[in-house]
């Protein structure tokens, strides 16, 4: 992983982000100083194994539930990475 913190104070959103390629980018992101917001559509298990991966190495992440598809869920998602973080 990077161990250069470069997106430290930085958030970032990574939807599909509870398994395969966007469970990488979020730990990537996270291992290069950014909090992760860890979207998942139905697999929370995952997200949050994710999330635990992250905060067990040190970062700083959440999960959040949301179908991307759809505006309401988007707006929640969004309202869900403020409110852990400030800021997306």
């Amino acid at each position: 992983m990077n161990s250069n913190k470069n997106l430290a104070g930085k958030t970032a959103l990574v939807t599909g982000a509870s398994k395969g390629i966007g469970a990488s980018i979020a730990r990537h992101l996270a291992a290069a100083g950014a909090s992760v917001v860890v979207n998942y559509s139905s697999s929370k298990s995952g997200a949050e194994k994710v999330v635990q991966e992250i905060v067990a190495a040190g970062g700083k992440a959440v999960a959040a539930q949301a179908d991307v598809s759809k505006k309401a869920d988007v707006d929640r998602l969004l309202g869900e990475a403020r409110k852990a973080f400030g800021k997306v």
